[in-house]
């Protein structure tokens, strides 16, 4: 009997996250990335309203996250997670783990370029990737069908004891809504992926277990044949299970689609999204007199050779439309995959691959006519690009004059040594910080109130001379690198969020060794990292390993309060009892459960030269702690300084308040201002002793994220929060008092 069901108009995304609703997993770990990261926003609203029990866990990045689904699976649960592009390659070390292993799971992935250059928009160059890892996978080229992918991929992991990609489209499948289909109880999902299947449990006490044992030849060759074997068994396993979904839905699914390919002469191959647009364009070329096919797959592990080359037979010419390209190998994975399978079915049909639709390039009725028209054409190109155009042949275009040595050096700051070998800064005054000339050009997209152009600029006065820098992913470098324009007068370089000061490490010392080889004219370079957007989460390692070896530059972080780059997610830095997009307020939640990291305490704890919080609040303060930071990096190692940096549009507050809400922070010692030097803490704003303490109350209540704590229920929280903070100010107090602490 077909199950009763209900009509929702919702995204692929949605449709993932309300699947997992109704299967009630045990444990999600996720990290945020743009366009996957929707799953585990609407799986928080729903968990806030007490619609489902999965324990929700925010890792500081994707390798951390499938750690944490690994140990979870490990532990015989239910498990989910949700990722893309990037993030599925920084997870990609755990994947044949858990697949190798063979712990169910479940990932949803929602399809994007790869970087470089840094691209957010669709594509499949992330998900092949993924072909070797052992994992099945299967591709939903509607939102409908990632709900009911996800559903029948569950109860296919645990039938086989793998673990299950479901992916779709970036943008096209996960953010577009459609009219679907969903299961009205709960109950009914349930029962039919039935009670949890768990190979073995870690936890079974009676039972003790060893997982991921030291193994060589020949037992890796056993597991490796194994691990065949269970794929070969989902092969035969999943046309069932999709038969079984039919008769409770009225759905059917199996290998893939075909669409008039009976008579074709030409067929064309894609996958996800454009498959559907494709259609019109066999409909309107069919009403020509061509005859001309469409072909997809729903599954690509494992890949279904033998039912696509018999949905192929008969056609002269093959089209495949990858939307990735495996360079060097004449064709995108689907191309080789489907030449591969044409040739066991010792067809003669000619297959031409064409490469279309990166970084979410748009796809069109008259792109997929053009298509089957080359597939028409007598003697097509073996292999081409569609959808390129001619690069400009012109020479390096300049935006803005470079800014000299001598022009960045009006000479308003004065560094010296003391004879307890810590430097005694003068930074001038704030009329004199005017003539240090900008080199972040006012032409950038930050929003109206965003502290991060403010912050920058802020340090920047401090520092004199020769500047390179680095921005991590996030709003800074998005806003102001809109290619082919850049926002930077001095050098400047982008690289991934887990490793920016690895790189510019390695820049340091390229610097250095060019320099003692004379290949680089004399004089000095401050090199700078700019950090922010919960970028001192998931590039914390790289920054401590960066610390230790003590490289000789500064790290900035610009402290937001959140992943706001990707739309408002909790970091490690978000305030406890904040609301975002993964830490909702509702029946069951207030916000986020746990204190912000106090990341300055944890690069001095690394030993570092120099360490210290600043405001823009009081700028003077900043620029002096910058050229000491300087002073610093030239001649001692590494600095690191943290500010707190206003986000009106995340915060709920308004662009002209930002600097009272900035001082409130500070006043209220929820960030107060101090420095480590040389392992010996100073305060540099004591508000006890100016009498401007406030209670953190105060603060809270100026801004929409966190104003809802000031209510009577919350009392206890926003209590709990006072205590902490004043207990790091206290300990402050304590340390700058005794250097020895």
């Amino acid at each position: 009997m077909i199950a009763k069901q209900k009509t929702m108009f919702e995204s692929g995304n949605e449709m993932a996250a309300f699947a997992a609703k109704q299967i009630n997993y045990h444990v999600m770990g996720y990290y945020p990335i743009t366009p996957s990261t929707q799953i585990a926003e609407f799986l928080d609203l729903m968990k806030a309203e007490g619609e489902h029990d999965i324990s929700m866990i925010a890792a500081e990045g994707e390798h951390s996250a499938a750690g944490i689904c690994y140990g979870a699976s490990a532990g015989g649960g239910r498990v989910l997670n949700a990722t893309s592009a990037n993030g599925l390659l920084y997870a990609l070390e755990q994947l044949p783990v858990q697949s190798g292993t063979r712990f169910p799971m479940v990932m949803n992935v929602a399809c994007r370029t790869v970087s470089g250059p840094l691209c957010i928009k669709g594509d499949h160059s992330d998900i092949m990737y993924t072909l070797n890892t052992g994992w099945i996978i299967l591709f939903a080229s509607t939102a409908q069908e990632v709900y009911d992918f996800n559903i029948c991929a569950l109860k296919l992991a645990e039938e086989v004891r793998l673990p299950v990609i479901v992916a779709f489209d970036g943008f096209f499948t996960s953010h577009q809504k459609t009219r679907c289909f969903v299961f009205e109880r709960d109950e009914d999902v349930q029962a039919f992926i039935g009670q949890p299947k768990a190979p073995c449990d870690l936890l079974d006490m009676e039972n003790p277990i060893t997982v991921g044992s030291y193994m060589n030849e020949p037992d890796v060759m056993n597991n490796k044949y194994q691990l065949h074997q269970a794929m070969e068994e989902a092969r035969r396993k999943l046309p069932d299970i999709f038969s079984r979904y039919r008769e409770l839905t009225g759905r059917g699914y199996s290998w893939g689609q075909t669409y008039k390919t009976e008579d074709a002469d030409v067929i064309l191959f894609l996958l996800g999204s454009s498959y559907h647009t494709a259609k019109e364009a066999v409909d309107e070329m069919r009403a020509e007199g061509k005859r001309v096919g469409l072909c997809t797959a729903n599954i690509l592990r494992p890949f279904p050779a033998g039912e696509i080359a018999r949905a192929l037979r008969g056609a002269r010419t093959i089209v495949v439309g990858d939307r990735q390209d495996s360079y060097g190998a004449g064709g995108g994975n689907m191309s080789l995959e489907i030449k591969a399978a044409l040739l066991d079915d010792k067809s003669h049909a000619a297959v031409i691959s064409r490469i279309y639709g990166l970084g979410g390039k748009d796809f069109y009725v008259q792109d997929a006519i053009e298509l089957l028209n080359e597939g028409l054409e007598e003697n097509p190109d073996r292999f081409d690009y569609y959808g390129v155009y001619p690069g400009r042949e012109t020479e390096r275009m300049r935006y803005f004059d470079p800014i000299s040595e001598q022009k960045a050096s009006p000479g308003y700051t004065t560094c010296t040594r003391k004879e307890d070998g810590t430097l005694q800064v003068k930074a001038g005054t704030l009329g004199e910080s005017t003539k240090m000339p900008k080199r972040l050009a006012p032409g950038h997209g930050a929003c109206p109130g965003c502290g991060i152009p403010v912050n920058v600029n802020l340090l920047l006065k401090g520092i004199e001379g020769n500047v390179v820098l680095l921005f991590q992913t996030g709003c800074g470098m998005v806003v102001t690198t809109p290619y082919p324009k850049t926002a930077f007068k001095v050098p400047y370089i982008h690289n991934l969020f887990q490793n920016g000061a690895a790189t510019l490490a390695g820049l340091v010392e390229m610097y250095y060794q060019r320099q003692k080889r004379g290949e680089l004219p004399e004089g000095e370079i401050t090199f700078i990292m700019v950090s922010g957007d919960g970028g001192m989460d998931i590039g914390m390692g790289s920054a401590i390993g960066t610390a230790l070896r003590n490289n000789h530059l500064i790290l900035l972080e610009y402290d937001n309060g959140g992943y706001m780059n990707t739309g408002y997610q909790l970091s490690y830095s978000t305030p406890m009892g904040a609301k975002s997009s993964t830490s909702h307020v509702g029946k069951t939640q207030y916000g986020k459960t746990f204190f912000h990291k106090d990341t300055p305490q944890i690069m001095a704890a690394t030993g570092i030269p120099y360490v210290a919080t600043a405001a823009e609040s009081n700028p003077l303060d900043f620029i002096r702690k910058a050229a000491k930071a300087q002073a610093v990096a030239r001649e001692d190692g590494m600095a690191y300084i943290k500010c707190l940096s206003a986000c009106p549009l995340n915060w709920g507050d308004k662009p002209n308040t930002e600097r009272s809400v900035i001082g409130a922070a500070v006043d209220c010692c929820y960030f107060p201002l101090y420095e480590v030097e040389r392992g010996n803490t100073l305060l540099s704003y004591d508000p006890e002793k100016t009498k401007k303490k406030i209670p953190v109350e105060e603060w809270l209540g100026m801004m929409g994220r966190t104003k809802h704590l000031i209510k009577e229920e919350y009392r206890s929280v926003v209590e709990d929060i006072q205590q902490e903070i004043d207990r790091r100010f206290l300990r402050l107090k304590e340390r700058s008092q005794n250097p020895y602490l």
